[in-house]
């Protein structure tokens, strides 16, 4: 008998990698607040299609208001809801998970402590998706954007326990996902975590406010400096909390932490100038933004802000980017590509 797994956050990357592991034998419930996305998913099942070909598997899927029925708990939960809805997510799902059991924590952001204060931190384990472009645009279809098959080179998953030590849990959650893409067991899970949050920082929430594709920000060169400066900001905090930050987007820390050397600066402006993509690609906050959800700003730039302060690192573009995206998610502001301008302005430029 295989493991009973709870998927709760049936979205883009809940979706797709439930369907490749479901499609791989396991046996997967996934739990979403949508309700024409679960009744799409019971009825014609769950479709994954882009880089990584198109397949349509049967899924177990349900409501919310459904989960009374679980008899049989699972052996463990993965959490991929929107950061803001991990607390009660997580509460909600610890009464159908054995005592014996854990929670994996697939998410952007910085929510193992929250995960961990809920069910303890022994039961909690974190899942960075590094580099993984995917899209819940309708019901019961998810698909994947970048170059056709695995992403050769590149280790999309980076599983790993709050305490640094490698675990069978954590073997076994990067085995799982293997059948997807990439991926391993980390002795720093933090470190792995920054470096991810860097790297959603400084591009989601400037596409967000814009509307602007990856392509479109990458032929910018305001947008390029932007996202240059935002790295620098999160890499200098980053190092100043003690983590054993690792690369993003492909260069160190320490790189991007002097991004204000003029050779530096050079050289990152040229590499950004290359990553707009095969796809025009808007990220996982535009997507939000334009299904009319709320941003995960506060949880993503605001904990750079938010870090930066308690270890006194300035982090004006962060500041600008944040005031912006609360102005997106209030309605005081809409989606337009001026505010690239606002946030220049913002910061003196």
């Amino acid at each position: 008998m295989g493991d009973k797994i709870g998927i709760i956050g049936a979205g883009a990357l809940g979706c797709y990698v439930g369907a490749f592991i479901t499609q791989a034998g396991e046996d997967v419930t996934f739990i979403d607040m949508w309700p024409e996305h679960v009744e799409t998913m019971r009825k014609q099942g769950l479709r994954a299609s882009g880089s990584q070909g198109d397949f349509t598997v049967p899924v177990n899927a349900m409501h919310l208001t459904d989960a009374q029925g679980i008899n049989e708990l699972f052996d463990y939960a993965i959490i991929s809801v929107k950061s803001y809805d991990t607390e009660w997510a997580t509460h909600f799902m610890k009464r159908y998970v054995k005592p014996e059991g854990f929670f994996v924590s697939l998410q952007n952001c910085w929510n193992d402590p929250v995960i961990g204060t809920i069910v303890g931190n022994e039961r909690q384990i974190g899942c960075i998706a590094s580099h993984i472009e995917v899209a819940l645009w309708e019901p019961g279809h998810v698909m994947r954007g970048g170059a056709v098959g695995r992403d050769g080179g590149h280790h999309v998953f980076r599983v790993g326990e709050q305490d640094g030590s490698i675990t069978p849990r954590t073997e076994k959650i990067a085995a799982l996902l293997d059948c997807i893409d990439g991926s391993y067991a980390t002795d720093n899970l933090w470190g792995e975590r920054w470096a991810k949050l860097s790297q959603n920082s400084m591009g989601n929430a400037i596409s967000a406010m814009t509307g602007l594709g990856s392509q479109e920000r990458a032929l910018d060169t305001r947008c390029r400096l932007i996202s240059i400066q935002l790295a620098k900001e999160s890499a200098q905090v980053g190092l100043a909390m003690g983590l054993d930050v690792v690369e993003i987007n492909g260069h160190p820390a320490r790189m991007w932490a002097d991004a204000d050397k003029g050779d530096v600066y050079e050289e990152l402006d040229d590499y950004m100038s290359t990553q707009g993509g095969r796809v025009n690609w808007l990220a996982s906050m535009a997507q939000d933004v334009k299904k009319g959800r709320r941003s995960e700003i506060d949880f993503m730039n605001g904990l750079v802000a938010e870090k930066g302060r308690e270890h006194s690192v300035p982090t004006p573009y962060n500041d600008a980017i944040i005031d912006a995206m609360h102005g997106i998610d209030d309605g005081s502001l809409a989606l337009d590509p001026a505010h690239v301008d606002r946030i220049l302005r913002a910061v003196g430029r």
